[in-house]
């Protein structure tokens, strides 16, 4: 049988035990994946947890400085928790019980100054119960003839565990037995010594230990359950730890928690889609975006007093206070602990200081020693873009020296000094200018200008305003260049190259490559609708002779009947799309011209919106142009100021 005091414990052991398992960390790409993880590591359903959130997560911008979301949750309290709780403690507490070490039930005689008491406790598990006569011969041993018999056999059989009167006797107070305390000198432990009484001596019961503690200033610590223990078998003549005081404990120091890696010299490989990881993809730098919290202080802990066994009290230093490591290009946001970026950039930790960058430098080439670049700011590289390599900006980039089989990608300008060499797969692309010695082999994309000094060889360049190689040797050979409003070299073409060169002016690239796509979709939907009438009407006429079809047949007519209902109206939107860019291009009011300051040879084809000439002669410092529907030949013109007055707006030097 399992008593209430039995079932306490086992609640308060299996609660404590479940809480020490019950709060699990978890984490994942938002918050409610992170939940249904914590869910299953703590096997409950999502509704019956609760957490708070540690790190708050990001989904990156430009497909970088994502972050996780990370929580602390525990286990939902709840009355329904709380009484499967009780019924699981009493399961345990039985389980306890059933499994507990065996013990006989046992006797205990106090002679006290008011008479003789008796206490009888039960048997544990499969422990024997207190024989009468071993009780018997306990009260002869202590000299004790005149007492009330029934009350032993009552007190006996009921087993309460509590003192009971059962007589008086003869004291003699010189045998009554004898305590002392030892007092260690910290204060810090209490330990006492009893000898045992002799014939007609008195015990001593926990409330005269607990007396003589007081008397020897003894208030604070006094472990009773030990005490008790003690007054029912006392082990004379050894000490016994019975109170200890409680020693001082500092506050912890307020400390940073930050939200990024602050060890720079760590490299975190990511494994991709496909279970390889790539080694270019080194993800050294870490992107973070204006508002984004990047660290917070934790508060120091005030102190906890102590308490020496003789109540006096020790106290505690507070835990120190820290200044916010703010750097550059950071706030602190209004709860007065968290620090935030300003900007978009790299968060660094330098100086024991958080700063966002704006730049990112790197210092020599872009190659197995970086790895790919993504950064939400402006990107300074020093040496080469090498074979295989992609860097990507949010800002501007600049490189010292050339870029190769590589992949740039900027939202503002690109600058490469030396010159771009794409052995017929690099990509170049800027939302504003690109500014280059030389271009060779490489596909080219700006939202503005493309300006070179060297000239553009064999290459496909797309500017939304303008194309210009403005240098001594400035050429256009081969390849394909459109441009919305001019393209301009001292030579295009050549007098013994074979590669075509094309200028395209007076539209939008990007616009009329839609189109083109465009285009091709209409024709492959036409030719497709018309497939499937055939197939429909074919259906229909055998349904018509044969008053029904086979069930696969007219399963089959329903399906196609569907599919033509889904490519018309892919037909219908691909017509809306080709109408709105068409209204745009006609509302460009480029007039387009692609003009030489030296020569254009033979062999150049020239597109100025729908017109198309084939260069037959040799030209000298001419500009085509558009008049009445047909590609005439001009005097030279100047390319406009923009162009000529270099970048700027960027970071270089």
């Amino acid at each position: 049988m399992v008593d209430f005091v039995q079932l306490q414990h086992a609640m308060k052991d299996r609660l404590e035990r479940d809480r020490s398992i019950h709060a699990v960390e978890a984490e994942g790409a938002t918050l409610e994946e992170a939940a249904a993880e914590a869910a299953v590591l703590l096997n409950l359903p999502v509704r019956r947890i609760e957490y708070e959130v540690t790190v708050r997560g990001f989904s990156g911008l430009l497909g970088s400085g994502a972050k996780n979301w990370k929580i602390k949750a525990y286990e939902r309290v709840t009355a329904e928790t709380i009484e499967e709780e009780k019924e699981a403690a009493a399961e345990a507490a039985t389980e306890t019980a059933r499994m507990a070490v065996n013990r006989d039930g046992e006797a205990c005689l106090h002679l006290l100054y008011d008479g003789v008491f008796l206490k009888v406790t039960p048997p544990v598990g499969r422990g024997k119960e207190v024989n009468p006569a071993a009780v018997t011969q306990l009260i002869a041993a202590r000299g004790i003839s005149d007492y009330d018999l029934e009350k032993v056999q009552e007190i006996i059989g009921a087993e309460a565990g509590i003192y009971e009167r059962i007589g008086g006797f003869q004291r003699q107070p010189a045998n009554d037995a004898m305590v002392s305390a030892d007092i260690t000198a910290d204060e810090m432990k209490v330990s006492v010594i009893m000898t045992p009484p002799g014939l007609g001596g008195c015990d001593l019961a926990m409330e005269t230990l607990l007396a003589f503690l007081r008397s020897n200033k003894v208030i604070f610590g006094v472990d009773e359950e030990v005490l008790s223990e003690y007054a029912d078998r006392p082990s004379y003549k050894e000490p016994v730890q019975v109170a200890a005081g409680i020693r001082p404990a500092d506050g912890r120091d307020a400390y940073i928690q930050y939200n990024f890696e602050t060890d720079q010299s760590k490299v975190r490989l990511r494994e991709g889609s496909n279970g390889r990881v790539d080694f270019k993809d080194l993800n050294i730098i870490q992107n973070v975006v204006e508002g984004q919290p990047l660290a917070v202080k934790i508060p120091a802990e005030d102190g906890t007093v102590g308490r020496t066994v003789t109540g006096k009290v020790l106290p505690a230093k507070n835990g120190r206070d820290i200044v916010l490591p703010l750097g550059k290009n950071v706030h602190v946001a209004d709860d007065g602990v968290t620090i935030v970026a300003d900007m978009n950039g790299q968060v660094v930790l330098s100086g024991s200081k958080i700063n966002v960058e704006p730049v990112y430098t790197v210092q020599g080439n872009v190659n197995i020693k970086t790895g790919n670049i993504i950064f939400l700011g402006n990107v300074v590289i020093s040496g080469t873009v090498e074979d295989g390599y992609s860097v990507k900006a949010a800002g501007n980039i600049e490189v010292d020296g050339t870029v190769e089989k590589a992949e740039l990608d900027a939202e503002g300008d690109i600058i490469v000094h030396q010159g771009i060499t794409g052995k017929s797969t690099g990509i170049i692309r800027a939302g504003r200018s690109i500014w280059a010695r030389f271009i060779e082999n490489a596909q080219v994309e700006a939202g503005n200008m493309v300006v070179v000094s060297d000239g553009i060889i064999n290459s496909r360049v797309d500017a939304f305003k303008r194309i210009v190689c403005k240098g001594k040797r400035a050429s256009i050979v081969g390849g394909r260049l459109r441009a919305t409003e001019e393209i301009n070299a001292k030579s295009i073409g050549s007098p013994t190259s074979g590669t075509e060169t094309i200028c395209e002016v007076g539209f939008d690239p990007k616009s009329k490559e839609q189109l083109e796509i465009l285009e091709i979709k209409k024709a492959e939907g036409d030719k497709q609708l018309e497939e499937i009438q055939l197939n429909i009407q074919t259906l229909i006429n055998i349904k018509k002779q044969r008053k029904s079809l086979p069930e696969d047949k007219e399963a089959y007519l329903t399906e196609l009947m569907d599919k033509r209902q889904e490519v018309t109206e892919d037909l219908r939107k691909n017509k809306q799309e080709t109408e709105k860019i068409q209204t745009f291009l006609a509302t460009l009011k480029a007039r387009g011209r692609v003009s030489a300051s030296s020569k254009v040879y033979p062999g150049v084809k020239i597109l100025i919106r729908d017109a198309k000439e084939d260069v037959r002669n040799e030209y000298r410092a001419v500009t085509f142009i558009l008049e009445n529907g047909l590609v005439r030949v001009t005097k030279y013109e100047e390319p406009d100021e923009e162009s000529k007055k270099g970048p700027d707006g960027y970071f270089s030097n």
